[in-house]
Protein backbone atom coordinates (compact mmCIF):
# COMPACT_ATOMS: atom_id res chain seq x y z
CA UNK A 1 0.00 0.00 0.00
CA UNK A 2 3.03 2.20 0.62
CA UNK A 3 3.70 4.97 -2.16
CA UNK A 4 7.14 5.10 -1.18
CA UNK A 5 7.12 8.69 -0.86
CA UNK A 6 9.82 10.50 1.93
CA UNK A 7 10.05 14.48 1.69
CA UNK A 8 12.02 16.59 4.00
CA UNK A 9 11.42 19.79 4.88
CA UNK A 10 13.48 22.83 6.72
CA UNK A 11 11.68 25.19 8.41
CA UNK A 12 12.60 28.67 8.69
CA UNK A 13 12.78 28.13 12.59
CA UNK A 14 15.47 25.45 12.16
CA UNK A 15 12.55 22.08 12.65
CA UNK A 16 13.28 19.67 9.98
CA UNK A 17 10.01 17.54 9.08
CA UNK A 18 9.78 14.54 7.65
CA UNK A 19 6.55 13.47 5.63
CA UNK A 20 5.66 9.79 4.72
CA UNK A 21 2.69 10.03 2.13
CA UNK A 22 -0.35 7.79 2.43
CA UNK A 23 -1.98 6.99 -1.01
CA UNK A 24 -5.07 9.14 -1.27
CA UNK A 25 -6.61 6.72 -3.74
CA UNK A 26 -9.96 5.00 -2.75
CA UNK A 27 -11.40 4.98 0.27
CA UNK A 28 -7.48 5.12 1.91
CA UNK A 29 -7.93 8.56 3.42
CA UNK A 30 -11.62 7.63 4.91
CA UNK A 31 -10.62 4.63 6.66
CA UNK A 32 -7.44 5.95 8.09
CA UNK A 33 -9.55 9.08 9.21
CA UNK A 34 -12.45 7.03 10.74
CA UNK A 35 -10.18 5.08 12.81
CA UNK A 36 -7.93 8.38 13.66
CA UNK A 37 -11.31 10.10 15.04
CA UNK A 38 -13.16 7.11 15.65
CA UNK A 39 -10.87 5.31 17.99
CA UNK A 40 -8.28 7.30 19.01
CA UNK A 41 -9.72 10.56 19.28
CA UNK A 42 -9.53 10.81 23.44
CA UNK A 43 -5.31 11.13 22.21
CA UNK A 44 -5.28 13.10 19.31
CA UNK A 45 -5.70 16.91 19.03
CA UNK A 46 -6.38 18.32 15.32
CA UNK A 47 -7.22 21.38 13.67
CA UNK A 48 -5.23 23.85 10.66
CA UNK A 49 -1.39 24.95 11.49
CA UNK A 50 -0.37 27.50 9.46
CA UNK A 51 2.21 29.75 9.82
CA UNK A 52 1.06 31.92 12.94
CA UNK A 53 -2.43 30.24 13.76
CA UNK A 54 -2.68 26.75 15.33
CA UNK A 55 -5.65 25.48 16.41
CA UNK A 56 -4.85 22.45 18.56
CA UNK A 57 -8.63 21.37 19.10
CA UNK A 58 -9.30 18.10 21.61
CA UNK A 59 -12.36 16.33 21.79
CA UNK A 60 -13.97 15.33 25.39
CA UNK A 61 -16.04 12.75 23.76
CA UNK A 62 -16.10 10.27 20.81
CA UNK A 63 -17.25 12.53 17.42
CA UNK A 64 -19.55 10.87 15.28
CA UNK A 65 -18.52 10.23 11.53
CA UNK A 66 -20.21 10.16 8.48
CA UNK A 67 -19.75 10.35 5.24
CA UNK A 68 -21.97 12.02 2.48
CA UNK A 69 -20.70 12.65 -1.08
CA UNK A 70 -17.37 11.99 -0.44
CA UNK A 71 -17.37 14.22 2.69
CA UNK A 72 -15.86 12.82 6.22
CA UNK A 73 -18.28 14.78 8.28
CA UNK A 74 -16.50 14.83 12.30
CA UNK A 75 -19.28 15.96 14.63
CA UNK A 76 -19.28 16.52 18.59
CA UNK A 77 -22.76 17.87 18.77
CA UNK A 78 -21.46 21.56 19.45
CA UNK A 79 -19.57 21.78 16.66
CA UNK A 80 -18.22 19.82 13.77
CA UNK A 81 -16.27 19.90 10.73
CA UNK A 82 -15.96 18.30 6.80
CA UNK A 83 -13.25 16.61 4.98
CA UNK A 84 -13.58 16.18 1.56
CA UNK A 85 -12.16 12.49 1.64
CA UNK A 86 -13.61 10.88 -1.52
CA UNK A 87 -15.08 11.81 -4.95
CA UNK A 88 -17.27 14.56 -4.46
CA UNK A 89 -20.30 14.83 -7.43
CA UNK A 90 -21.76 17.62 -6.08
CA UNK A 91 -19.41 20.38 -7.26
CA UNK A 92 -19.78 22.49 -10.39
CA UNK A 93 -17.50 21.00 -12.05
CA UNK A 94 -15.18 18.16 -12.16
CA UNK A 95 -12.17 20.79 -11.54
CA UNK A 96 -13.43 21.94 -8.33
CA UNK A 97 -14.43 18.84 -7.26
CA UNK A 98 -10.74 17.65 -7.92
CA UNK A 99 -9.51 20.81 -6.10
CA UNK A 100 -11.67 20.25 -2.79
CA UNK A 101 -10.75 16.43 -2.31
CA UNK A 102 -7.90 15.37 -0.11
CA UNK A 103 -4.66 15.67 -2.73
CA UNK A 104 -1.93 14.79 -0.64
CA UNK A 105 -1.96 12.49 2.83
CA UNK A 106 0.99 11.94 4.54
CA UNK A 107 2.00 11.24 8.35
CA UNK A 108 5.18 13.40 9.48
CA UNK A 109 7.92 13.61 12.60
CA UNK A 110 9.11 16.96 12.90
CA UNK A 111 12.77 17.34 14.97
CA UNK A 112 13.05 20.75 16.91
CA UNK A 113 11.16 23.52 17.17
CA UNK A 114 10.30 26.03 20.27
CA UNK A 115 7.88 24.19 22.53
CA UNK A 116 8.98 20.53 22.20
CA UNK A 117 11.85 18.56 20.75
CA UNK A 118 9.46 16.64 18.62
CA UNK A 119 6.38 15.93 16.78
CA UNK A 120 4.10 13.41 15.28
CA UNK A 121 1.27 13.66 13.35
CA UNK A 122 -0.80 13.48 10.05
CA UNK A 123 -1.61 16.49 7.80
CA UNK A 124 -4.24 16.32 4.47
CA UNK A 125 -4.01 19.31 2.04
CA UNK A 126 -6.14 19.65 -0.68
CA UNK A 127 -5.95 19.86 -4.46
CA UNK A 128 -4.77 23.57 -4.29
CA UNK A 129 -2.28 22.10 -1.94
CA UNK A 130 -3.72 24.09 1.09
CA UNK A 131 -3.32 22.43 3.93
CA UNK A 132 -6.97 20.82 5.17
CA UNK A 133 -6.24 19.41 8.43
CA UNK A 134 -3.09 18.57 11.00
CA UNK A 135 -3.26 15.75 13.37
CA UNK A 136 -1.39 15.65 16.54
CA UNK A 137 -0.56 12.49 17.73
CA UNK A 138 0.05 11.42 21.90
CA UNK A 139 3.79 13.13 22.17
CA UNK A 140 6.12 11.50 24.71
CA UNK A 141 7.62 14.77 25.39
CA UNK A 142 4.33 15.92 27.14
CA UNK A 143 3.35 14.84 30.44
CA UNK A 144 -0.87 13.80 30.40
CA UNK A 145 -1.67 17.63 31.27
CA UNK A 146 0.28 18.34 28.08
CA UNK A 147 3.37 19.96 30.02
CA UNK A 148 6.56 19.45 29.03
CA UNK A 149 8.15 16.03 30.99
CA UNK A 150 11.54 15.95 31.34
CA UNK A 151 11.48 12.26 30.53
CA UNK A 152 10.25 10.81 27.41
CA UNK A 153 7.76 8.01 27.08
CA UNK A 154 8.52 6.63 23.87
CA UNK A 155 5.37 4.05 24.13
CA UNK A 156 2.87 7.45 23.87
CA UNK A 157 3.96 7.34 19.44
CA UNK A 158 2.43 3.83 19.18
CA UNK A 159 -0.76 4.80 17.75
CA UNK A 160 1.67 7.04 15.35
CA UNK A 161 4.10 3.94 14.32
CA UNK A 162 0.65 1.83 13.92
CA UNK A 163 -1.11 4.18 11.85
CA UNK A 164 1.72 4.66 9.46
CA UNK A 165 3.55 1.42 9.00
CA UNK A 166 -0.33 0.34 8.02
CA UNK A 167 -1.75 3.40 5.80
CA UNK A 168 1.82 4.06 4.85
CA UNK A 169 3.87 0.56 4.70
CA UNK A 170 6.11 2.11 7.08
CA UNK A 171 7.97 0.02 10.09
Amino acid sequence: MADDTRDVVHEPDGSVTEYIDVPVTGDTVQRLLGEVFGEHWAVISAGPVIEGAAYEIRFTAPPRLSVLDGYLTVDTGPWHFHLCVKDHHGAKTPEVARLRRVARAAFFRTEGGSCVPGAWGLRLWNGRGEQMITVYFPNPWLDDGLERSRHPRWELTAVWDDLRARYAGRA
